[in-house]
Protein backbone atom coordinates (compact mmCIF):
# COMPACT_ATOMS: atom_id res chain seq x y z
CA UNK A 1 0.00 0.00 0.00
CA UNK A 2 1.42 3.38 -0.98
CA UNK A 3 1.99 5.86 1.80
CA UNK A 4 -0.18 8.53 0.12
CA UNK A 5 -3.15 6.13 -0.10
CA UNK A 6 -2.69 5.23 3.56
CA UNK A 7 -2.45 8.80 4.82
CA UNK A 8 -4.91 10.49 2.48
CA UNK A 9 -7.65 7.84 2.20
CA UNK A 10 -7.32 4.83 4.50
CA UNK A 11 -6.46 6.68 7.73
CA UNK A 12 -9.14 9.42 7.44
CA UNK A 13 -11.80 6.92 6.32
CA UNK A 14 -10.97 4.54 9.16
CA UNK A 15 -11.10 7.34 11.74
CA UNK A 16 -14.47 8.40 10.28
CA UNK A 17 -15.81 4.86 10.79
CA UNK A 18 -14.36 4.66 14.32
CA UNK A 19 -15.95 7.97 15.32
CA UNK A 20 -19.26 6.98 13.78
CA UNK A 21 -19.07 3.82 15.88
CA UNK A 22 -18.73 6.03 18.95
CA UNK A 23 -21.85 7.90 17.88
CA UNK A 24 -23.77 4.64 17.46
CA UNK A 25 -23.40 4.09 21.21
CA UNK A 26 -24.51 7.62 22.14
CA UNK A 27 -27.88 9.16 22.85
CA UNK A 28 -28.56 12.80 23.65
CA UNK A 29 -29.56 11.81 27.16
CA UNK A 30 -26.04 10.42 27.71
CA UNK A 31 -24.87 14.03 27.93
CA UNK A 32 -27.25 14.57 30.85
CA UNK A 33 -24.47 13.03 32.93
CA UNK A 34 -22.91 16.51 32.84
CA UNK A 35 -25.83 17.73 34.96
CA UNK A 36 -26.27 14.56 37.03
CA UNK A 37 -22.60 14.08 37.93
CA UNK A 38 -20.88 17.37 37.06
CA UNK A 39 -17.97 16.86 39.46
CA UNK A 40 -16.90 13.58 37.84
CA UNK A 41 -17.16 15.11 34.35
CA UNK A 42 -15.25 18.27 35.29
CA UNK A 43 -12.49 16.34 37.08
CA UNK A 44 -12.16 13.99 34.09
CA UNK A 45 -12.07 16.82 31.56
CA UNK A 46 -9.50 18.79 33.60
CA UNK A 47 -7.28 15.72 33.92
CA UNK A 48 -7.62 14.91 30.21
CA UNK A 49 -7.36 18.38 28.69
CA UNK A 50 -5.10 20.23 31.16
CA UNK A 51 -3.06 17.82 33.27
CA UNK A 52 -2.18 15.42 30.44
CA UNK A 53 -0.66 17.94 27.97
CA UNK A 54 1.13 19.84 30.75
CA UNK A 55 2.61 16.60 32.05
CA UNK A 56 3.61 15.60 28.53
CA UNK A 57 5.37 18.92 28.04
CA UNK A 58 7.29 18.52 31.31
CA UNK A 59 8.32 14.99 30.29
CA UNK A 60 9.44 16.21 26.86
CA UNK A 61 11.66 18.79 28.58
CA UNK A 62 12.92 16.40 31.25
CA UNK A 63 14.02 13.80 28.70
CA UNK A 64 15.29 16.41 26.22
CA UNK A 65 13.50 14.61 23.40
CA UNK A 66 14.39 15.40 19.77
CA UNK A 67 11.96 18.08 18.52
CA UNK A 68 10.00 15.97 16.01
CA UNK A 69 9.54 13.10 18.46
CA UNK A 70 8.60 15.60 21.17
CA UNK A 71 5.93 17.17 18.97
CA UNK A 72 4.61 13.69 18.24
CA UNK A 73 4.20 12.99 21.96
CA UNK A 74 2.46 16.35 22.40
CA UNK A 75 0.06 15.52 19.55
CA UNK A 76 -0.82 12.27 21.32
CA UNK A 77 -1.35 14.06 24.66
CA UNK A 78 -3.77 16.55 23.07
CA UNK A 79 -5.97 13.86 21.54
CA UNK A 80 -9.13 12.61 23.28
CA UNK A 81 -9.61 9.11 24.58
CA UNK A 82 -11.01 6.60 22.14
CA UNK A 83 -13.29 3.59 22.16
CA UNK A 84 -10.34 1.61 23.57
CA UNK A 85 -10.64 3.55 26.83
CA UNK A 86 -14.30 2.55 27.01
CA UNK A 87 -13.34 -1.11 26.54
CA UNK A 88 -10.66 -1.05 29.23
CA UNK A 89 -13.00 0.81 31.60
CA UNK A 90 -15.42 -2.08 31.20
CA UNK A 91 -12.64 -4.62 31.85
CA UNK A 92 -11.56 -2.68 34.96
CA UNK A 93 -15.18 -2.59 36.22
CA UNK A 94 -15.21 1.18 36.00
CA UNK A 95 -18.04 3.59 35.20
CA UNK A 96 -18.61 2.89 31.51
CA UNK A 97 -21.27 5.62 31.17
CA UNK A 98 -18.79 8.18 32.53
CA UNK A 99 -16.08 6.90 30.18
CA UNK A 100 -18.33 7.13 27.12
CA UNK A 101 -19.51 10.63 28.05
CA UNK A 102 -15.97 11.91 28.70
CA UNK A 103 -14.72 10.42 25.43
CA UNK A 104 -17.61 11.99 23.53
CA UNK A 105 -17.32 15.47 25.07
CA UNK A 106 -13.53 15.71 24.67
CA UNK A 107 -13.80 14.32 21.11
CA UNK A 108 -16.33 17.01 20.21
CA UNK A 109 -14.04 19.73 21.62
CA UNK A 110 -10.82 18.30 20.14
CA UNK A 111 -11.15 19.80 16.62
CA UNK A 112 -10.91 23.24 18.24
CA UNK A 113 -8.47 22.59 21.08
CA UNK A 114 -5.94 20.31 19.36
CA UNK A 115 -4.83 22.67 16.52
CA UNK A 116 -4.62 25.74 18.76
CA UNK A 117 -2.67 24.02 21.55
CA UNK A 118 -0.48 22.14 19.08
CA UNK A 119 0.66 25.39 17.46
CA UNK A 120 1.51 26.74 20.92
CA UNK A 121 3.53 23.69 21.96
CA UNK A 122 5.30 23.43 18.59
CA UNK A 123 6.52 27.00 19.05
CA UNK A 124 7.88 26.10 22.50
CA UNK A 125 9.62 22.91 21.36
CA UNK A 126 10.96 23.69 17.89
CA UNK A 127 13.41 26.37 16.77
CA UNK A 128 12.08 28.93 14.32
CA UNK A 129 13.98 27.28 11.47
CA UNK A 130 12.49 23.86 12.27
CA UNK A 131 8.85 24.94 12.64
CA UNK A 132 6.36 23.12 10.45
CA UNK A 133 3.38 25.28 9.58
CA UNK A 134 0.05 23.94 10.77
CA UNK A 135 -2.90 25.52 8.91
CA UNK A 136 -5.09 25.99 11.99
CA UNK A 137 -8.46 26.74 10.37
CA UNK A 138 -7.98 24.08 7.70
CA UNK A 139 -7.04 21.57 10.41
CA UNK A 140 -10.13 22.51 12.44
CA UNK A 141 -12.32 21.91 9.36
CA UNK A 142 -10.64 18.56 8.64
CA UNK A 143 -10.98 17.35 12.22
CA UNK A 144 -14.60 18.48 12.38
CA UNK A 145 -15.34 16.54 9.20
CA UNK A 146 -13.55 13.39 10.33
CA UNK A 147 -14.53 13.35 14.03
CA UNK A 148 -17.59 15.46 14.91
CA UNK A 149 -19.63 14.79 11.75
CA UNK A 150 -19.44 10.97 12.05
CA UNK A 151 -20.27 11.10 15.78
CA UNK A 152 -23.41 13.13 15.00
CA UNK A 153 -24.21 10.79 12.10
CA UNK A 154 -23.86 7.78 14.41
CA UNK A 155 -26.18 9.40 16.94
CA UNK A 156 -28.78 10.05 14.22
CA UNK A 157 -28.58 6.39 13.16
CA UNK A 158 -28.98 5.35 16.80
CA UNK A 159 -32.05 7.60 17.08
CA UNK A 160 -33.85 6.33 13.97
CA UNK A 161 -32.44 2.78 13.61
CA UNK A 162 -31.59 1.62 17.15
CA UNK A 163 -31.57 -2.08 16.23
CA UNK A 164 -29.00 -1.51 13.48
CA UNK A 165 -26.93 0.74 15.76
CA UNK A 166 -26.85 -1.93 18.45
CA UNK A 167 -25.71 -4.60 15.97
CA UNK A 168 -23.06 -2.36 14.38
CA UNK A 169 -21.64 -0.93 17.61
CA UNK A 170 -19.60 -3.97 18.69
CA UNK A 171 -18.02 -4.72 15.27
CA UNK A 172 -16.98 -1.07 14.91
CA UNK A 173 -15.39 -1.10 18.38
CA UNK A 174 -13.46 -4.25 17.47
CA UNK A 175 -12.46 -2.62 14.18
CA UNK A 176 -11.14 0.46 16.03
CA UNK A 177 -8.79 -1.64 18.18
CA UNK A 178 -7.70 -3.94 15.35
CA UNK A 179 -7.12 -1.05 12.94
CA UNK A 180 -4.99 0.86 15.44
CA UNK A 181 -2.88 -2.25 16.04
CA UNK A 182 -2.55 -2.86 12.29
CA UNK A 183 -1.55 0.72 11.49
CA UNK A 184 0.96 0.68 14.35
CA UNK A 185 2.34 -2.65 13.12
CA UNK A 186 2.59 -1.23 9.60
CA UNK A 187 4.52 1.83 10.81
CA UNK A 188 6.85 -0.38 12.86
CA UNK A 189 7.54 -2.67 9.88
CA UNK A 190 8.07 0.24 7.52
CA UNK A 191 10.59 1.81 9.92
CA UNK A 192 12.03 -1.44 11.27
CA UNK A 193 15.66 -0.37 10.92
CA UNK A 194 15.03 2.88 12.80
CA UNK A 195 12.67 1.51 15.47
CA UNK A 196 15.42 0.72 18.04
CA UNK A 197 16.46 4.39 17.92
CA UNK A 198 12.86 5.59 18.16
CA UNK A 199 12.16 3.29 21.10
CA UNK A 200 15.36 4.47 22.78
CA UNK A 201 14.40 8.13 22.34
CA UNK A 202 10.61 7.95 22.78
CA UNK A 203 9.95 4.67 24.62
CA UNK A 204 10.77 5.72 28.17
CA UNK A 205 9.10 9.17 27.92
CA UNK A 206 5.97 7.54 26.48
CA UNK A 207 5.96 4.89 29.21
CA UNK A 208 6.47 7.45 31.98
CA UNK A 209 3.69 9.64 30.56
CA UNK A 210 1.27 6.73 30.25
CA UNK A 211 1.81 5.29 33.73
CA UNK A 212 1.96 8.69 35.45
CA UNK A 213 -1.25 9.84 33.77
CA UNK A 214 -3.18 6.75 34.80
CA UNK A 215 -1.95 6.96 38.39
CA UNK A 216 -2.48 10.72 38.70
CA UNK A 217 -5.91 10.50 37.09
CA UNK A 218 -6.92 7.85 39.62
CA UNK A 219 -5.41 9.74 42.59
CA UNK A 220 -6.89 13.10 41.61
CA UNK A 221 -10.34 11.51 41.30
CA UNK A 222 -9.90 10.09 44.82
CA UNK A 223 -8.80 13.49 46.13
CA UNK A 224 -12.07 14.94 44.80
CA UNK A 225 -13.89 12.12 46.61
CA UNK A 226 -15.16 10.32 43.54
CA UNK A 227 -16.08 6.67 44.02
CA UNK A 228 -13.86 3.74 43.04
CA UNK A 229 -15.54 3.09 39.68
CA UNK A 230 -15.30 6.77 38.70
CA UNK A 231 -11.66 6.96 39.83
CA UNK A 232 -10.76 3.90 37.73
CA UNK A 233 -12.52 5.44 34.75
CA UNK A 234 -10.69 8.77 34.94
CA UNK A 235 -7.35 7.00 35.36
CA UNK A 236 -7.98 4.94 32.23
CA UNK A 237 -9.52 7.80 30.26
CA UNK A 238 -6.43 9.95 30.85
CA UNK A 239 -4.02 7.11 30.07
CA UNK A 240 -5.67 5.89 26.85
CA UNK A 241 -5.50 8.29 23.91
CA UNK A 242 -7.02 8.00 20.46
CA UNK A 243 -3.86 6.91 18.69
CA UNK A 244 -5.62 6.87 15.32
CA UNK A 245 -6.36 10.61 15.62
CA UNK A 246 -2.76 11.32 16.61
CA UNK A 247 -1.44 9.36 13.63
CA UNK A 248 -3.85 11.14 11.30
CA UNK A 249 -2.60 14.55 12.49
CA UNK A 250 1.05 13.51 12.18
CA UNK A 251 0.85 11.61 8.88
CA UNK A 252 -2.05 13.20 7.01
CA UNK A 253 -2.18 16.82 8.19
CA UNK A 254 1.47 17.52 9.08
CA UNK A 255 2.77 14.82 6.68
CA UNK A 256 5.69 13.97 8.94
CA UNK A 257 6.41 10.31 9.59
CA UNK A 258 8.87 10.99 12.43
CA UNK A 259 6.15 12.78 14.40
CA UNK A 260 4.13 9.57 14.17
CA UNK A 261 6.78 7.58 16.06
CA UNK A 262 5.90 8.67 19.62
CA UNK A 263 2.15 7.99 19.13
CA UNK A 264 3.11 4.61 17.65
CA UNK A 265 5.28 3.69 20.64
CA UNK A 266 2.69 5.02 23.10
CA UNK A 267 -0.12 3.06 21.42
CA UNK A 268 1.87 -0.17 21.74
CA UNK A 269 2.67 0.45 25.39
CA UNK A 270 -0.79 1.56 26.53
CA UNK A 271 -2.36 -1.82 25.80
CA UNK A 272 0.17 -3.51 28.10
CA UNK A 273 0.15 -0.92 30.89
CA UNK A 274 -3.63 -0.49 30.63
CA UNK A 275 -4.19 -4.23 31.07
CA UNK A 276 -1.84 -4.24 34.09
CA UNK A 277 -3.56 -1.16 35.55
CA UNK A 278 -7.01 -2.77 35.21
CA UNK A 279 -5.75 -6.03 36.74
CA UNK A 280 -4.16 -4.27 39.74
CA UNK A 281 -7.30 -2.24 40.43
CA UNK A 282 -9.52 -5.31 40.17
CA UNK A 283 -7.15 -7.27 42.43
CA UNK A 284 -7.16 -4.44 44.97
CA UNK A 285 -10.96 -4.36 44.87
CA UNK A 286 -11.25 -8.13 45.30
CA UNK A 287 -8.91 -8.04 48.30
CA UNK A 288 -10.91 -5.22 49.87
CA UNK A 289 -14.12 -7.24 49.46
CA UNK A 290 -12.47 -10.31 51.04
CA UNK A 291 -11.28 -8.27 54.02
Amino acid sequence: MKADILTQIVLPLSLFIIMMGMGLALKLKDFSLVLIRPKAILVGMAAQMLMLPLLAYLIVLAFDMPPLLAVGLMILSLCPGGTTSNLFTYLARGDVALSVTLTAIVSLLAPLTVPLLLVFFMEQIMDSGELIELPVFETIKQLLAITVVPVVLGMIIHRFAPAFAQKAEKPVKIFSVVFLLLIVAGIVLKNLDSMPRYFAEAGLPALVLNITCMLLGYVIAKVFQLNEAQSKTIGIEVGFQNGTTALLIALTILQNSEMAMAPTVYSLLMFITGAAFAWVLNYKERKAVEV
